[in-house]
């Protein structure tokens, strides 16, 4: 199973038992298992076997082909992924207080190479499209930046971010008067 489905799963199984309002205990209990594992099942830290899956999926009161119709391997998505900070997931771990999370993107990548920098882009920087050999993450820091591809260009505020495979021609432009800087993070995948 690929860690995007895990998190599909995850997710499903928390939105269900919250639209039933059935606690974390309540799921426990018929589903015969820990509450523990319920717990650790939500919040992706655990994969629960095929047959406990069922037995929390039936203690939910779901037919399994309602739950498992709006899980999809993701890796059918176009090759640029854009997430509005408005569209980041927010999810708890445990019990505590003052921690927000909010999964932006989740990509399974095995046997690479993480680099992470700070590009500071002034207002009339320009450089020819370039292909990286990583796929590339940019969260915008500050500032107004459009993403230039070879047939489509994405405009990305504060906030926003984008993921996407460095092979395609690709440049970013600073729209504003003002320095911009995003985070980027290269995944760069070991050669065989």
């Amino acid at each position: 199973m690929e860690e995007d489905i895990i998190i599909q799963i995850s997710n499903h199984i928390k939105e269900k038992r919250r639209e039933k309002n059935i606690t974390v205990q309540e799921l426990a209990v018929r589903a015969n298992v820990s509450k523990g594992l319920i717990s650790q099942i939500e919040n992706s830290r655990t994969v629960p076997s095929l047959i406990v899956l069922i037995d929390i999926i039936k203690a939910l009161d779901i037919d399994l082909n309602v739950f498992f119709k709006d899980i999809h391997n993701k890796s059918k998505q176009s090759v640029i992924l854009v997430k509005r900070k408005n569209e980041y997931e927010h999810f708890e771990k445990e019990h505590a207080t003052g921690f927000h999370y909010q999964r932006v993107f989740t990509q399974f990548i095995t046997q690479s190479t993480v680099d992470i920098v700070i590009l500071e882009l002034e207002p009339d920087a320009s450089r020819p499209m370039v292909e990286t050999e990583a796929f590339e993450y940019k969260y915008i820091l500050s500032g107004e930046i459009a993403y230039h591809f070879d047939d489509q260009v994405i405009n990305l505020s504060k906030g926003d971010s984008l993921l996407f495979d460095g092979r395609l021609p690709h440049t970013p432009k600073n729209l504003g008067t003002e320095t911009a800087s995003i985070l980027v993070i290269y995944f760069f995948e070991e050669k065989k």
